[in-house]
């Protein structure tokens, strides 16, 4: 049997390509999964696994995956719905200020001029529904893989990672609460009685690694991957410029987290630690950049069924690659070549 931590990126209506991963992984009967850290779609990609895994096993996980993506299907366009359809004018009236007026997006324009405070007490996040769907009793169950979720105190900008019985449906909308789409999550602190409020987890752990570094968890950690980490042009429009911004910054955490452990890897090869004082994490990674980077931060918010569709089997056709070369290295050594990642020759 071999045991392994996912760390599942988040990135909107782009999470089913992670779907798409996790229902094919599912049927590897000889892999197991030890824990896993996730991070906005990631988040509720890993409660959904979670809760349908402790129902019925791998069955369970898949059908449980598949449930959540066909509700969130049913949503169609997360920026036009609940607070931000009734605060702004008609949508062709706010495309031409964005045409006429603005040289941004419509998504950007909404931003501008609505906010998502603008309804008081009659906001309602279009994911609450979804997200409390889900069976929290065995989200947060003793059993199954231990579940990581990030998002960010929006007083101190800090990462906070909610684990175990502190998991609930507040903790996984503050894990995705974009903050020009969605309030703030407000979750209280059992431990201080205090009160914080959180954004989307991306812009501090996108996902967070180090939950996965503890000694009782395997060495191998495999990172799903669904944001670009590089693109052949340089954009030159206000939505592409908008689009590569959004990559950057929900893929600056990962990359900081993976060069540390690139340095801790080379230390720990030339014996300039001791060997088991820290440890020698084992990275692999799954992703599909040619697809991801035809897409853009539009399509993250609207999550109609035919690409929802699209890019579950993306996602299924990518795991599949990635256990026909690298299955055999799993527990045995890296398959995500970090010094050719950080080669900034490499790169133009």
């Amino acid at each position: 049997m071999k045991r392994i931590n996912l760390a599942l990126q988040g990135g909107g209506a782009h999470g089913a390509f992670t779907w798409g991963v996790l229902d094919r992984l599912l049927q590897e009967d000889d892999i197991e999964i030890a824990a896993i850290s996730g991070t906005s779609a990631g988040a509720l990609n890993a409660a959904a696994l979670k809760a349908g895994m402790v129902q019925d096993g791998r069955a369970g996980g898949r059908a449980a995956l598949d449930a959540l993506w066909h509700r969130i299907g049913a949503v169609h366009d997360l920026r036009l719905t609940g607070w931000i359809a009734q605060a702004l004018p008609p949508v062709g009236v706010l495309n031409t200020w964005a045409e006429r007026f603005m040289p941004v997006s419509a998504m950007d324009a909404a931003a501008l001029v609505a906010s998502p405070y603008a309804l008081g007490p009659l906001y309602r996040n279009p994911l609450q529904p979804i997200v409390e769907g889900l069976a929290f009793d065995r989200v947060c169950a003793g059993v199954g893989p231990a579940l990581h979720i990030a998002a960010t105190n929006v007083r101190s900008g800090k990462i906070k990672v909610f684990s175990g019985a502190e998991l609930a449906p507040e903790v996984i909308l503050a894990s995705a609460a974009l903050p020009t789409l969605f309030q703030a999550v407000e979750i209280a602190d059992p431990a201080t009685g205090q009160t914080h409020a959180y954004w989307d987890g991306g812009y501090t752990g996108n996902p967070a690694l180090f939950p996965l570094f503890k000694r009782d968890l395997p060495d191998d950690i495999l990172v799903v991957s669904i944001n670009p980490l590089f693109r052949d042009d340089v954009p030159n429009t206000p939505q592409e410029i908008q689009n590569r911004v959004n990559e950057i910054s929900f893929n600056s955490s990962l990359l900081r987290e993976l060069r540390a452990i690139r340095f801790v890897k080379r230390l720990i090869g030339e014996n300039r630690v001791e060997r088991g004082a820290m440890k020698d994490v084992l990275l692999h990674m799954i992703a599909d950049d040619a697809l991801m980077t035809s897409l853009s931060v539009t399509t993250k918010l609207t999550p109609t069924p035919y690409l929802l569709h699209t890019l579950k089997e993306a996602g299924r056709k990518a795991c599949d690659g990635f256990l026909t070369r690298h299955k055999d290295d799993l527990n045995q050594r890296s398959s995500l070549d970090l010094d050719a990642m950080f080669d900034d020759s490499q790169q133009s």
